[in-house]
């Protein structure tokens, strides 16, 4: 007997269902309206990105999650026959978009307007360990300026993502707020408290963990990583100290004079101030000196989309401004933020959200023994609606009538036109 073919998805990837489809298309077309409204292009990468690029120590953790490609063919054999294991894959899947529209940038730059500004919508891929809400396959968008080195970049970015998260709903229902911070800040406040320049990155590491194991937990970490505690202590008074809003940030650059340039915490300031300018869109921007953000490819401000009343992030991005140099040789201002799509979509659906706007829906339900006179009459009618923007479903009447009607009823139908060979008297 042959073997049932299995039915459920590989491990980490999931099936999506009409009223999930139907919310990631809203949003979808929300994302392109609004992004497309603030100047930016949508354009396209392929999915598969060379190894030695994903493996270049940009990604982070992220690279210890790539699902490799094997060689084909000829090629696959001799590696095999050397015997190295690294050599059996020359390509791989994209963890993210950055790096790939990085060297898209690159390859393309010449036919491309400056600044340019990208949206790139698609999947990416993850070995991850599957959990709620977290896939080894999820839609990432993103928007990124390429050119443009003033703070005008992040202020556009920052005023692009709220407009859009309020007009999906996330300002009066989630309170929606952008954290912000700048890798050269976190650089500056671990040199003011004596960690030593070479381990910025590890130092990170465990700072970034403030939200899940508490100060103190990043104090024990550290100290058992080998760092004295009054370089320890000194760090933790320094952000105790901190507010969240634009003074403070100028205040932290007067502490932090001696080993960061004013014009690093001048910079930030303006971008918080500039975006509190604008009355015209909801939008409530705080600084966070404990933002770190895991990508190793961040060099100036970063973000954080952080809703009321959901734990992580639901979006977040940062400057970049020396990833397209690791292409052409000569770096290049670059800056991105991409949208948590797939927390937003999550959310939504445990909050049971409906499509806003959809227009009448109606069923045309075709009684079994409709002849095609009678058929033809129901198909023309329901073709005439439709060419006026209703949306008519054409379908044989089920024996289980209520059952058939329930289902299409939470299927956001509204209407039921039943059609019989004879008149019902």
């Amino acid at each position: 007997m042959e073997m049932a073919l299995k039915k459920k998805p590989v491990t980490g990837m999931k099936d999506i269902l009409p009223r999930e489809m139907e919310l990631r298309q809203y949003v979808l077309s929300e994302i392109r309206r609004t992004y497309k409204e603030f100047g930016f292009t949508e354009i396209e990468t392929p999915v598969v990105e060379h190894i030695e690029n994903l493996l270049s120590k940009q990604g982070g953790d992220n690279e210890k999650l790539i699902f490799k490609v094997m060689k084909r063919g000829d090629k696959l054999e001799s590696a095999y026959q050397n015997g190295s294991l690294d050599d059996l894959s020359d390509s791989g899947l994209r963890y993210d978009l950055t790096l790939p529209l990085s060297r898209f940038y690159s390859q393309n730059q010449a036919q491309l307007p400056s600044p340019f500004k990208a949206l790139q919508i698609g999947p990416v891929f993850r070995a991850d360990r599957p959990q709620k809400g977290r896939f080894r396959e999820f839609v990432q968008c993103d928007i990124d300026i390429f050119g443009d080195g003033s703070n005008v970049s992040e202020i556009e970015l920052i005023l692009a993502i709220s407009t859009l998260l309020n007009r999906i709903g996330f300002g009066e229902k989630y309170n929606f707020k952008i954290v912000i911070n700048d890798r050269e800040i976190l650089r500056g406040m671990q040199a003011y408290a004596g960690f030593p320049e070479e381990d910025f990155e590890k130092v990170c590491i465990s700072l970034d963990k403030a939200d899940k194991i508490g100060n103190e937990g990043v104090k024990e970490e550290l100290l058992s990583l080998g760092y004295q505690e009054e370089v320890i202590d000194k760090y933790q008074e320094l952000l105790a100290g901190i507010g969240t809003k634009s003074q403070d940030i100028r205040s932290l650059g007067e502490k932090l004079k001696e080993v960061l340039p004013e014009r690093v915490t001048g910079n930030l300031a303006e971008i918080v101030e500039a975006v509190a300018k604008v009355d015209s869109v909801k939008v409530n921007v705080e600084f966070d000196p404990t933002l770190v953000r895991g990508m190793g490819y961040y060099t100036g401000p970063i973000f954080e989309i952080r809703a009321e009343g959901f734990s992580g992030s639901v979006g977040g991005g940062g400057r970049y401004d020396k990833m397209v140099g690791k292409f052409t040789g000569q770096d290049t201002p670059a800056v991105g933020f991409s949208i948590g799509f797939e927390r937003i979509i999550t959310i939504m659906l445990d909050a049971d959200e409906k499509v806003p706007g959809e227009g009448k829906k109606i069923a045309f339900l075709l009684d079994k023994n409709l002849d095609a006179e009678k058929t033809s009459e129901a198909l023309n009618e329901a073709m005439s609606l439709r060419l006026k923007g209703e949306t008519v479903l054409v379908s044989r009447m089920n024996k289980n009538k209520k059952f058939q009607k329930e289902q299409l009823t939470e299927e956001g139908y509204t209407e039921f036109r039943e059609f019989y060979q004879d008149a019902l008297n």
